[in-house]
């Protein structure tokens, strides 16, 4: 990437009755000496937003407008502000696939007020995928620890039944590619990782494709399975950046404990680049001035060095 352009990123604001457009307006003076942030939000919702946060809205705020005035609910799960929050990312995304804009950054949505508002998808990433008709992979954390996600927004009892040789054959070989020769801790799915065989048999899963992976790869990339309850102690955190949990909460619980302020969510395997806020509306502090804007600008900084690895 030439050091004398700035990166153009796309913007969805997220849910408006959330803390998306605080985090916008407070960081931008920030994340336009990197990029150049473009908006996709309505100017009629930005200015009652502003009048709420009693801020002034910068000179060089540059929008995309998307949808129609919706009339701002702060703290409250809505249709309407699920409606917009969708259009306000499917509109980033097509700005990213004209090449209009060199990638997407996303401010949180509400999975609610999506249900309310009709829309079929639990969030960005399966929006993504079907988008693209790829499998996108859910990575969240920061430059300390990444955890990739092998199922996602699932009930937990369906996990066991979706772990198979051939899903997890494929999402770590794509897992592999999109991050580079680093090696990658898989951990187990039961406790103590089965104990072997006494407390469940899903390992010998996970232990059939990491063999098979390595000796295809003709190098031991894949460790594991690794023991779920020690997967994240300083010893194993010494020694592995990248990690691969079975579930949502077996990684993101951890995750978030120790790094909750600074992680960001990247999407690995899409034709376009999206990185994204790893936390929620924060309903209840919207529109208080209390919002915190670093996992915001590290999203930012994410998407620009996978841009500027992308163009070398």
């Amino acid at each position: 990437m030439s050091t004398l352009r700035r990166p153009r990123i796309a913007v969805s604001v997220g849910d408006i009755n959330g803390v998306g457009i605080e985090i916008a307006l407070k960081a931008h003076k920030s994340i336009s000496k990197l990029v150049v942030p473009v908006y996709c939000i309505n100017r009629s919702i930005l200015n009652s937003a502003a009048q709420l946060l009693n801020v002034e809205i910068p000179d060089d705020f540059i929008l995309s407008e998307v949808g129609e005035a919706v009339e701002i609910e702060p703290g409250l799960v809505s249709e309407r502000s699920g409606n917009f929050s969708y259009h306000s990312f499917l509109h980033a995304v097509e700005l990213a696939k004209a090449g209009k804009a060199d990638a997407v950054v996303t401010l949180p949505i509400h999975k609610e007020a999506w249900s309310l508002a009709g829309i079929k998808y639990k969030g960005h990433t399966d929006m993504l995928r079907d988008i693209f008709k790829k499998d996108a992979i859910m990575m969240l954390g920061c430059s300390d620890l990444y955890v990739a996600l092998f199922t996602e927004h699932i009930p937990l009892q369906a996990v066991a039944s979706s772990l198979t040789l051939q899903k997890l054959t494929s999402f770590l070989e794509d897992f592999h590619h999109a991050i580079g020769p680093h090696q990658i801790a898989v951990l187990g799915l039961n406790p103590h990782a089965g104990d072997n065989g006494v407390l469940g048999n899903e390992e010998e899963i996970i232990t059939e494709a990491i063999v098979s992976l390595n000796e295809a790869l003709g190098q031991n990339i894949f460790v594991g399975p690794v023991v779920p309850d020690i997967a994240f102690t300083p010893h194993f955190r010494k020694q592995y950046t990248y990690f691969v949990a079975m579930y949502h909460d077996q990684g993101l619980g951890p995750l978030k404990a120790l790094y909750f302020d600074e992680s960001v969510n990247i999407s690995l395997n899409l034709p376009i680049i999206r990185t994204s806020v790893d936390h929620g509306t924060a309903f209840d502090i919207a529109y208080k001035g209390e919002a915190k804007t670093l996992s915001y600008i590290n999203a930012v900084h994410a998407a620009v060095e996978l841009i500027t690895d992308k163009e070398v």
